[in-house]
């Protein structure tokens, strides 16, 4: 047998939502050989049909797309008739796209939510039941560097609720595997995605500090206040039985345990933690610069609610939901380590 590379396998891919994650899934699939239509916002569609796409990574990568050989959408066409459709609007957004796309697209039709949070596959199959939501997990960060430009400053394999053996979802594994991404599959993401949002409760600190995501995490103060809230997430998922995966190589309480020690040990014993692009930053951060809603009720907010269902409450993801909400570029300053922790009622030390 040839030692040649064989080609991909066919395959058409709908990104409904080209922002950040959108394009850099997308970018990544349509240079892997993937017929790959994007629908988007207005400026982001006007910045790739001046620029083309790129997309790179902290391992080096890079590909650049012309504008010519993109397919952009400002609205979703009825005529489309993807394999699959990747979800990655925000999840305010979700009911609204999810709408459009059942009056689009054939019954039946697989969607995955590649969207932050949990529950957004389950939000969307009551908005649109004639189509196939699958749960997703997008593990990195993608932060937007330029127009048309969107690059991965961290690690971590994708997930998507399927089957190996479903030609489409193989097709989407192989073309990923050909940018150096890694795509597992589950029948049940539910631990999956708990773990991810535990990741996912530093956005609004980030956000908040104003800081890159690797500087930010080499202040105790900030992870501190990143560690209260996972701490206090992880109570309430006890407490309902939940299982949580792990998504680093620590479980979640040792993690929690590592980044409250000294910055000094924490640099020492955090080496795969720390490799973050020194551009990565949260996309709430974005978010909050450019005054748009953020995803701090997906986040935080499905703590307060998963507290509440369980006669509980969640002070801590609460104060943060609403120093999110209250934050208005130019308003105040960043907030500095001390400055949060005080915020939050958490004792200086």
């Amino acid at each position: 047998m040839s030692g040649s590379p064989q080609p991909a396998p066919a395959a058409s891919v709908l990104i409904m939502g080209a922002g950040s994650v959108g394009c850099y899934l997308g970018g990544s699939l349509a240079a892997a050989g993937l017929q790959v239509d994007f629908v988007g916002r207005p400026r982001v569609l006007g910045d790739l049909r001046e620029q083309g796409l790129t997309v790179s990574d902290l391992d080096g990568g890079h590909h650049h797309l012309p504008a010519s050989a993109l397919r952009l959408h400002d609205f979703l066409p009825t005529d489309l008739r993807p394999d699959l459709t990747l979800l990655c609007v925000k999840s305010g957004a979700t009911d609204e796209a999810a709408q459009q796309l059942q009056a689009a697209l054939p019954a039946g039709s697989v969607v995955i939510s590649m969207q932050n949070g949990v529950g957004t596959a389950e939000r969307a199959s009551a908005a649109a039941p004639a189509l196939d939501w699958r749960a997703g997990m997008t593990p990195f960060n993608v932060a937007e560097m330029a127009p048309g430009q969107f690059h991965r400053g961290t690690k971590g394999a994708l997930a998507m609720q399927g089957r190996g053996h479903e030609p489409a979802m193989a097709a989407l594994s192989l073309a990923f595997k050909r940018q150096g991404l890694d795509l597992r599959l589950y029948e049940d993401m539910r631990a999956v995605q708990w773990g991810k949002l535990l990741l996912n409760l530093n956005n609004p600190v980030n956000a908040l500090s104003g800081l890159p995501l690797r500087a930010q995490l080499l202040q105790r103060g900030y992870r501190r206040c990143f560690a209260a809230l996972q701490s206090e997430a992880l109570d309430v998922l006890e407490a309902a039985g939940i299982e949580v995966a792990a998504m680093t190589p620590l479980p979640p309480r040792r993690l929690i345990g590592l980044l409250r020690l000294p910055t000094p040990l924490f640099r020492l014993l955090a080496t795969r933690l720390l490799k973050i692009d020194a551009k990565a930053r949260s996309s709430m951060a974005d978010d909050l610069a450019l005054s748009r809603p953020t995803e701090i009720d997906a986040l935080c907010g499905a703590v307060m609610r998963l507290a509440q269902s369980q006669g509980r409450s969640a002070p801590l993801n609460a104060c943060m939901l609403a120093l999110v909400q209250a934050w208005l570029p130019g308003q105040r300053p960043f907030y500095t380590p001390r400055e949060l922790l005080a915020a939050l009622g958490l004792a200086h030390s």
